[in-house]
């Protein structure tokens, strides 16, 4: 039986075509690549964010979830990995890039192996995958692989992008074979720090029959 993975792709970039959707999806068909390669079988799900601008607004200010943004949700929650790629602007990642980040539950990444890319004009901007993205997703709690991927225009071309490429794709695979994501969610989920309602509110042990708890929800402390 072959084994499946499930990989979403989400790309920032706003153009089309769009370099930062290009190096996503190279990075993508490099892990498709390598998985077939093993026997296995890689399932890419693409998540082009200039598609959910509107709702990721409507996110920030309301917490209220569109349904392409909902799907996305989803498709993440499912993943068995992730390529997150941004465009670079002012020394930072996009803020559509960002905002879509800052809007999903603190819980629902944890463990999950992600490759961080990025594109820019001019390679002053370099750093801004390990010194900003990582930093994100260290605070998500995802497994960032060790190799991340920056293009500027001069770098399209190069060899040494195409061997940055083959690590951290082989990098992301290896990971996703391991299965760390659901032996954290099914086996040590407990624990980590959850929002309330977190999973269902499944991994949280929390006695609502307290004086706190129903004043709370509105109702009488006891005499």
């Amino acid at each position: 039986m072959t084994d499946s993975y499930q990989l979403v792709v989400i790309s920032a970039g706003t153009s089309d075509p769009s370099s930062t959707r290009l190096l996503a999806d190279r990075i993508a068909d490099r892990v498709a690549k390598l998985a077939g390669e093993r026997h296995e079988q890689v399932i890419i799900n693409t998540v082009d964010l200039r598609d959910l601008a509107g709702e990721i607004s409507t996110a920030l200010v309301s917490q209220l979830l569109g349904p392409k943004l909902t799907r996305a949700v989803e498709l993440l929650g499912d993943a068995d990995g992730i390529i997150a790629s941004a465009p670079v602007y002012k020394a930072g990642p996009s803020g559509l890039f960002s905002s879509f980040f800052h809007v999903l539950d603190n819980d629902l990444l944890i463990a999950k192996p992600v490759v961080l890319a990025a594109t820019a004009g001019t390679a002053r901007h370099a750093l801004v995958v390990d010194h900003e993205m990582r930093a994100l997703f260290a605070y998500l709690r995802t497994m960032t692989v060790p190799t991340s991927i920056f293009a500027a225009s001069e770098d399209w071309s190069t060899a040494e992008l195409g061997k940055r490429i083959e690590r951290a794709a082989f990098e992301l695979l290896l990971l996703m074979e391991s299965g760390f994501a659901h032996k954290i969610k099914n086996q040590g989920w407990q624990s980590y720090q959850h929002s309330y309602g977190s999973a269902g509110g499944t991994e949280l042990d929390i006695d609502l029959d307290t004086d706190l708890m129903r004043l709370a929800t509105g109702g009488p402390a006891r005499e």
